[in-house]
Order: C-alpha cells, then structure tokens, then sequence
C-alpha cells in the first residue's frame, strides 16, 4: 500500500532527463540491462518502469502504486502477460498522471503541472524508443477520480500524433467507453484497434 507522504508541489521533483540518465546507470538494486526504472529510486512519483526489449507495448495506466524492478504488482503481471501473448518482448508501464497512490482517491486533488510536464516528456520517449509505437490505454474508469485526468489523457493523445502511435485496448470498455483495467483480463485477451481521439471528444475535459 502508497499512501502519498505528501503534495508532489512540496517535492523537488526530477525532470525526465535527469532520471532517465540515473536510471541508465548501474544500479546495486536490479540489473539495469532488463529493466528501465525511472526515478531509479521508490519516491512519491514514477515515470516509467518497462522491462528491455526491441518491440515493446506501452501500457498506459491511471497512477503508479508501489510496483518497482523484480516486484511486480499483480496489475503488472497481468500487463507482462498480455503484451507477451500480443507479440511483444517487452512492455513499458506508463500513468496518465506519475503520483504514487495504491488508491486512486489519495491523489492529489490538484495537478502539479511540474509534474504533468516531465510526465508527458517520459511518454514522448517512450514512444520514441519504437518507429511505430503501440499503446495500450488501460486506465478503467478509475479515469472519472479527478477532473484534470481527461485533460492529461488529451495531452498524451496530441503527443501520440507526432509520433504516429497505434492505440489499443483489451476488454470489454465501461458504459461511458472508458477502456477495461487490466487486473482482471483474461490471459489470451486480444489487443484491439481504439480510436483515442474520438474517445477523449466524448470526455468532460
């Protein structure tokens, strides 16, 4: 269980490239050749943890909970299962906001957009790492927690564009569209095409 220590805002925060060049470094905890664990360190926020490989599956979640390198919560697993049964060798594990919450109603109820910004250069790398990435949207309705979430989603989908991002869900989506979590899938499910634009035009944002 994350319980936020304290407001993001009340934190020095890392940029992007200043962890992501820890990150790339040795490390005494985990063997940086098979994972990517950026901050390399457990703190209140996470951009990215992936596993290594040419061809991986970004999977987009709501917010970080307490998952790190050789301990991977069970939500994690399931990502691992999906993308490898989709013909990935490798997932990256991004957040549509990077605050560590096991429980999505502890977020903070305002965005700190220091934060935001340096999450949103983590997913233009990601992206980067592939010549035609695909992207798992997995957030679930958890996505209804905070109004400045859509908004974040809405950013990620302007920054997918420039990259030619391939989005995709597994699951049955909820009532209002929101695509399915994915603890609870089944372990052959199958990636299917999204239409994340016309799903961010159907949000309140």
């Amino acid at each position: 269980m994350h319980i936020p220590g304290c407001p993001t805002a009340d934190m020095e925060i890392l940029s992007f490239a200043d962890a992501l060049a820890a990150a790339e470094a040795p490390s005494p905890d985990y063997d940086v050749s098979r994972w990517l664990y950026v901050p390399n360190v457990y703190t209140e926020y996470r951009y990215i943890l992936a596993t290594r490989g040419r061809n991986p599956l970004i999977c987009v979640g709501v917010n970080p909970s307490t998952a790190a390198p050789g301990d991977l919560d069970p939500t994690l697993k399931s990502v691992e299962r999906v993308a490898l049964r989709n013909g990935f060798d490798s997932f990256i594990m991004f957040n549509v906001y990077a605050q560590r919450a096991t429980r999505p109603r502890d977020m903070e109820r305002e965005p700190n957009l220091c934060l935001h910004r340096e999450n949103m250069a983590a997913f233009a790398y990601a992206l980067s790492l592939s010549p035609s990435p695909a992207v798992w949207a997995a957030w679930g309705t958890v996505i209804e927690q905070r109004p400045y979430l859509p908004r974040c989603v809405m950013d990620m989908v302007d920054i997918g564009e420039q990259y030619g991002a391939r989005w995709f869900t597994a699951g049955a989506r909820s009532k209002k569209g929101h695509p399915h979590h994915p603890l609870y899938l089944r372990k052959d499910s199958i990636l299917e095409p999204f239409d994340a634009r016309a799903y961010c035009a159907g949000l309140s944002l």
